[in-house]
């Protein structure tokens, strides 16, 4: 039985400003980018267009339209990796772009073609979908690090299918899971910003645990076979600790290569985080931290960026970026 046509805003205020995802789905056009969309595209109970965001086929089709119609880029990923939100994936981006202008990086391709803006992605995954949208977006590029082989394999796959990834997208493996920075960044390499989305839960139990409650608040019903929309594999989903001590692990290695990346960033999921992870930062000396709120519909979450660079060497950084 249909119900009453909800009202919907002209715009979804809370993305960023850039953000090509600020109005609602376009589904007859993104069919047009997409054809294989429209098997999945219904009416739902308001009489709107709209997908069933509980069937992960549908949402991963839906990706390949949004990335093929704004983006420019053919797109697959395999079965049950993580399948990320476009549009929140987007609103990262264009915030560290922020980020970036607040510390006199001339950082778009608009207003600076030449910019050399040089990214390094922790957990690049099969979708390698930070590099597609920065380099898509503002022309930056990116090196993207990943420990599991089929996740290589499909990140190496999108950039053979893609001719404005190739040459802005590297993707190298880091053997030693237990590390972050070390055996990825070179000697006399430099990187003006990092970036990653962290394994959020601490086992894989607490991963279905979470899916369980996430699905039944929003059928509204207890389910007992809840399945992942957005798909994840293990090390994708969880890692021992969560996401605070991952976090933390990645902001001591940071230290070790307090000159080689002006600002380091990550997402974090959860606000009760935060307070360990500045006790961290303040004790291996980040000398300027920020935290970047996001929202995106019901969910809210941050970015949370530190340099050890002192101003003189922020100043020096700038003026030779690029060279």
């Amino acid at each position: 039985m249909l119900q009453n046509k909800r009202k919907h805003p002209k715009e979804k205020t809370e993305l960023h400003p850039q953000n090509k995802h600020r109005g609602r789905y376009n589904f007859d056009t993104l069919i047009k980018s997409c054809p294989e969309l429209s098997e999945f595209v219904k009416l739902n109970p308001y009489n709107d267009l709209s997908i069933d965001f509980f069937n992960p086929k549908a949402v991963k089709t839906l990706n390949k339209a949004l990335l093929k119609h704004y983006y420019k880029i053919e797109w697959d990923i395999p079965n049950n990796y993580l399948c990320p939100p476009v549009p929140g994936r987007a609103d990262y981006i264009h915030h560290i772009g922020e980020l970036l202008r607040s510390s006199n990086f001339n950082y778009s391709k608009t207003e600076n073609p030449n910019n050399k803006i040089k990214c390094l992605d922790i957990g690049v995954g099969a979708n390698c979908i930070y590099p597609i949208l920065g380099i898509q977006e503002y022309g930056w590029s990116f090196v993207g690090t990943e420990i599991d082989p089929v996740a290589i394999e499909s990140a190496r796959k999108i950039i053979d299918s893609n001719a404005p990834l190739k040459g802005k997208l590297e993707i190298r493996e880091q053997k030693n899971p237990k590390n972050i920075f070390f055996g990825i960044i070179q000697k006399e390499e430099r990187f003006d910003l990092t970036l990653c989305n962290p394994p959020f839960h601490s086992s894989p139990e607490e991963a279905q645990s979470e899916t369980h409650r996430k699905v039944s608040n929003l059928k509204q019903k207890k389910v007992s076979n809840a399945v992942l929309n957005f798909g994840g594999k293990n090390n994708e989903l969880w890692c021992e600790g969560g996401e605070e001590r991952f976090v933390s692990d990645m902001i001591h290695e940071s230290k070790k290569f307090a000159l080689s990346c002006f600002w380091f960033t990550t997402s974090v999921s959860k606000q009760s985080h935060l307070k360990g992870i500045y006790e961290v930062l303040y004790n291996v000396g980040a000398l300027e931290v920020k935290t970047i709120a996001m929202s995106q519909g019901n969910k809210t979450s941050r970015i949370v960026a530190w340099t050890f660079l002192n101003k003189e060497q922020q100043s020096n950084w700038v003026m030779n970026y690029g060279l």
